[in-house]
Parts: C-alpha cells; structure tokens; sequence
C-alpha cells in the first residue's frame, strides 16, 4: 500500500512578488500600445471605401484595442496576483496557478533533479526572478514566476540542498 502524497491539501501560503503586477501592468501597456499601432497602421493605410468589412473594421478595431487595454491593464495583473500561488514545504513543492482552469502541481523533494533561477531582461527591471524546479518526468516541472530575486536565490539553494540531503539518504 503506497503513502499518500505528500503536501498539504490547502491553497499554497505564499503569492507572487508583488513587483509581478507592475511588470504584468507594463507587459499590458507594452501589448496595447502594439495594437493600437497595427490600428493606426491600418486606418491609415487601408482606404475606407475598399468594402463593407474594412468599414466595419475601421469602427469596430479601435473598440477592440480599448477593450484590450482595459483587460490587460486594468484587469488581468491583479487576477494573475490572486491566482498564482506557491509554496515549499518539507516534503514537497508545489504551485497553484490559473484563472478558470486551475493547476495545482506538486513536486516531492525526493523527486527533485534540478533547481534553475532564471531572470529575464523586464524581470531584471523589476528586480524578479523565476524559480524552475525540474524532475525526470516532464510532468513534474514546477514554476514559481515573478518571486523577489533574493527570495528566489534562498529558495532554489534550499531546494538544491535538501534534495541532495534526500539522494544521500537514498544511497
């Protein structure tokens, strides 16, 4: 008869940094400002006698790229913060993530194989980091995004240590 797995049975205790709303509120203005060029691009470029659905496109595009603006600023950076969740335990890593489908992925230390701390160029700017923790499984990665660099630094040397601490006592 096998153990249950380990881990809690509860949402994950800790949220991202909270300097992942501003860098998802940059990626926002970053995406609406690219959309509203190809919109100008447009308006500009195509004439607005070349049919009925360029005519349509031309009311309807700037409504579009409003209507992204105000989900991808206004919206979607504090429900990112909300839903994604993460947490180290004693036994296990695991993360809570998504907005209507939700994914709850658990990583036993023992199962642990690799810890990688990534920091991509707009992560620099805002002074995160991803935590990425790996086993032979392709199922079994974890990503703990958009954690405070120094937190993120503290967490994988841990991790690292103490899953070396279990392949030690395996052998």
């Amino acid at each position: 008869m096998h153990p249950p797995p380990p881990g809690p049975v509860r949402e994950p205790a800790w949220s991202l940094s909270r300097s992942a709303i501003g860098l998802w509120l940059a990626q926002g203005v970053l995406g609406t400002a690219v959309w509203a060029l190809a919109g100008t691009a447009f308006l500009v470029f195509v004439p607005a006698d070349a049919g009925w659905a360029v005519r349509v496109l031309r009311w309807l595009g700037p409504a579009l790229v409003v209507g992204y603006g105000v989900v991808a600023i206004g919206v979607r950076p504090r429900l990112r913060y909300r839903v994604h969740r993460w947490e180290v335990t004693d036994e296990a890593v695991y993360t809570l993530t998504g907005w209507l489908t939700r994914t709850w992925t658990l990583v036993p230390v023992s199962r642990i194989q690799t810890v990688d701390v990534t920091r991509g160029v707009v992560q620099q700017l805002f002074g995160l980091s991803t935590v990425v923790v790996l086993t032979a499984s392709s199922q079994g990665t974890v990503r703990m995004p958009h954690l405070e660099s120094d937190v993120a630094r503290r967490v994988a040397e841990d991790l690292a240590r103490r899953a070396e601490l279990v392949r030690d006592e395996a052998t």
